[in-house]
């Protein structure tokens, strides 16, 4: 929920969409019947969370956990958020 708060801190994020994204993870971890979960999972499932929930907090969020250190890696991110769009329209907010 830590990593939800920061990447979405000042976005028009509704808090029940952020905590049924939080729940989903949480669901599908339980589910998955693993006694343990390496960080790199959790952090995929949080990475493709904020993907549907905001395309700037999933920025944020790529930039810390995929280690961003060029401009080209954002350049990239927002390549993929943008080819997202162009595919469906509709999905965008």
């Amino acid at each position: 929920m830590r990593s939800f708060d920061i990447a979405l801190r000042k976005r028009p994020v509704d808090r029940d969409r952020i905590e049924r994204a939080v729940s989903g993870i949480i669901r599908r971890l339980e589910s998955s019947g693993e006694n343990e979960i390496s960080s790199e999972d959790l952090g995929l499932q949080v990475l493709e969370a904020l993907k549907s929930l905001d395309d700037v907090a999933f920025v944020r969020y790529a930039s810390v956990y995929r280690d961003f250190t060029h401009i080209e890696d954002f350049s990239a991110a927002i390549a993929q958020i943008t080819a997202k769009i162009a595919r469906d329209p509709a999905e965008d907010r």
